[in-house]
């Protein structure tokens, strides 16, 4: 991209944009749908009462689940989570182009930059730019997933659906709880995208330079490749953000009166927390440091897969679709 005095930035037409939104759209519902059972399991180890344990492991969760729910039990939640994550995906990869291309224009303004290209630090902040960007415009499908994922047959109030669970929420929380866990989410979101799209581009770069053991042909990666860059990078920024998420999880479950028995045990009170902060004081007070790494196993085993899949499937849209940017350029 050349750089000029008092040029701007290019703005993609409508067809661009289209193009962009529907790969990362694909992108989203594809990676999540192919690891569902892994983050509904992951969600109920991060919020179960810890004095009323029924989740104990990945294995352990799996085999429970399919036991007492059977197969539509596996992939409770997803329809709300692709509902949210779709949507989420395609402003994420468009927010990235948009950030990336913005974010080096004005890096390359500076005196001795002008051919200058995106760095790893670039990236990381053009990738925190997508994630809050994203996480804030999909914000209360994921509060209501949330719960959606968590309840069973035995819940003593049962939410029939997504737009049941937001009216239901909205009318008997307030408009606030539909953004409870906000802020940690957000705090957790910069590493987390950040991370990703800067560890997979800059992998990406170097191998497409550097040609390790011949891996790039004529600057071109395998799939199988660019999904082991993928997995690079969901492993790296998801054990740096993970604290978080498992904070967001459980004040998103704070004011749900009748909450899942996995929330509130049996005849246990469940935790109440009045600020993030708290949850955290209150977390490792009472189930120690650990607890903030809750489920992070199957959270390890659905990550890497679904941020693998989820930068390949973007890029093969948008090859298909003829999109003539890529995240890499």
């Amino acid at each position: 991209m050349a750089s000029g005095e008092g040029a701007k930035p290019p703005s993609p037409d409508l067809l661009s944009i289209c193009k962009s939104l529907v790969a990362g759209g694909v992108a989203g519902g594809v990676s999540r749908t192919a690891v569902a059972p892994l983050e509904r399991l992951k969600i109920l180890l991060q919020v179960q009462n810890p004095h009323s344990i029924k989740y104990d492991g990945t294995i352990q969760g799996l085999k429970y689940i399919w036991k007492t729910e059977g197969f539509r039990g596996m992939f409770k939640g997803n329809g709300t989570n692709c509902a949210r994550i779709i949507p989420n995906s395609a402003v994420k990869f468009f927010s990235y182009e948009q950030a990336s291309m913005g974010i080096l224009w004005l890096y390359q303004q500076q005196p001795g930059n002008e051919q200058a290209q995106l760095t790893p630090i670039l990236r990381l902040g053009a990738g925190a730019c997508a994630g809050i960007i994203a996480m804030s415009a999909t914000y209360p499908m994921d509060m209501v997933r949330g719960r959606l994922t968590v309840q069973t047959e035995a819940s003593p109030r049962q939410y029939k659906g997504i737009f049941h669970a937001l009216s239901t929420v909205f009318r008997e929380e307030g408009p606030r709880a539909l953004y409870k866990g906000w802020l940690p989410s957000v705090i957790g979101v910069i590493p987390y995208v950040g991370l990703n799209f800067s560890v997979y581009e800059s992998l990406k770069d170097w191998l497409i330079r550097s040609k390790p053991f011949g891996i790039a042909q004529d600057s071109e990666l395998s799939v199988t490749t660019r999904l082991a860059c993928g997995a690079a990078a969901g492993t790296v920024g998801q054990t740096v953000a993970y604290p978080l998420d498992v904070i967001r999880r459980r004040m998103q479950m704070v004011g749900w009166k009748d909450a899942a028995s996995v929330v509130a045990g049996e005849g246990k009170r469940k935790m109440e927390y009045t600020g993030m902060v708290d949850a955290f004081r209150k977390t490792v007070k009472y189930e120690g440091f650990g607890a903030l790494y809750k489920g992070l196993v199957p959270n390890s085993v659905k990550v890497v897969p679904s941020i693998a899949i989820a930068f390949v499937s973007y890029e093969m849209a948008k090859d298909i679709l003829g999109a003539e940017m890529r995240i890499s350029d």
